[in-house]
C-alpha cells in the first residue's frame, strides 16, 4: 500500500494580527509547519510528503530550510485560491506517481493534512490511515466538551453537545475516491475535505483524535503550542 500525506500550508496569518503566514512562525527554533512535517516523518519515514503552498510563499520557506536545516524529506505543489483548490493541485501534482502505482493494483492512500496542526499522535494518523484502507474514508474526531447553544434570532437555546464531535485532520481517503470528489464544481459548503467527499456520495467514517491536535490560528493558540512542545 503507498501512503501519501498533502500538507495544506495556505494561511496569511492575519488572526495573528502580523505579516508573517501563522506556519512560519517560529516554536522552539522551527517554524510550525517544520514541526508538523516532522510529525509525519516519525510515524512513517516512507509515506510520501507533500507541502502544498501559495507559490509566493515557496522561496521563503526554501530560504527556512536551508538556514534551519530541514531534515525530512518532500516536495511542493503550488497552492490555490482556497483550500478546496489547493487540495486539488495537490491531488493532481501526485496524479502521474500514483497513477504509476494504480496500473500495478497498488492500493493507495492520501491523507490531507493542517500545516497548522503540529501535535497530531501518531496513533490518530495510524488509525485515519487503517480505517480508510477499510471504507474508503476516515476522519479524526474530538468530543466536544463546552455547552452549545444554537441562535435562533434574537434568543438562543442549549443544544445536546453529545450530538457534536470536532473535526481534526489527518483526513484520509482512497485516492481515486478523493481524485474524483474534488472533479466536482467548488461549493462554500465544502468546509474540509470530508464535506466534499460526502458531497460526491460517500459515507465518511470517524475515528477518535487527540485533543492535543490543535490548529494554531490565534496568539493564544501559539502559547499552548510552546506550552505543548516543552512540557
Amino acid at each position: 500500500m503507498k501512503k501519501y500525506v498533502l500538507i495544506v500550508a495556505g494561511g496569511r496569518g492575519l488572526r495573528m494580527g502580523g505579516d508573517l503566514p501563522k506556519q512560519f512562525i517560529p516554536i522552539e527554533g522551527k517554524p510550525v509547519l517544520m514541526h508538523t512535517l516532522e510529525a509525519f516523518h516519525r510515524w512513517d519515514a516512507s509515506a510520501g510528503l507533500v507541502l502544498v503552498l501559495p507559490e509566493d510563499h515557496q522561496s521563503y520557506w526554501k530560504m527556512l530550510c536551508r538556514e534551519i536545516g530541514c531534515k525530512v524529506p518532500h516536495r511542493i505543489a503550488n497552492g490555490g485560491e482556497t483550500r478546496f483548490h489547493s487540495v486539488r493541485n495537490g491531488l493532481q501534482f501526485l496524479s502521474d506517481e500514483i497513477g504509476k502505482a494504480s496500473e500495478k493494483n497498488e492500493k493507495v492512500l492520501v491523507a490531507v493534512h493542517d500545516g497548522v496542526r503540529p501535535f497530531v499522535a501518531p496513533e490518530v494518523i495510524s488509525r485515519c490511515f487503517a480505517e480508510a484502507g477499510a471504507s474508503g474514508a476516515a476522519i479524526p474526531v474530538v468530543p466536544v466538551v463546552d455547552s452549545l447553544r444554537e441562535s435562533t434570532g434574537e434568543s438562543s437555546r442549549p443544544v445536546d453537545r453529545s450530538r457534536y464531535q470536532a473535526v481534526q485532520t489527518p483526513q484520509v481517503f482512497d485516492y481515486g475516491l478523493i481524485l474524483k470528489a474534488y472533479e466536482q464544481p467548488y461549493s462554500g459548503f465544502f468546509t474540509d475535505d470530508a464535506s466534499v467527499v460526502e458531497s460526491f456520495g460517500h459515507m465518511v467514517k470517524t475515528v477518535p483524535g487527540n485533543r492535543e491536535n490543535i490548529k494554531i490560528t490565534t496568539p493564544f493558540d501559539l502559547l499552548v503550542a510552546k506550552a505543548l512542545l516543552v512540557k
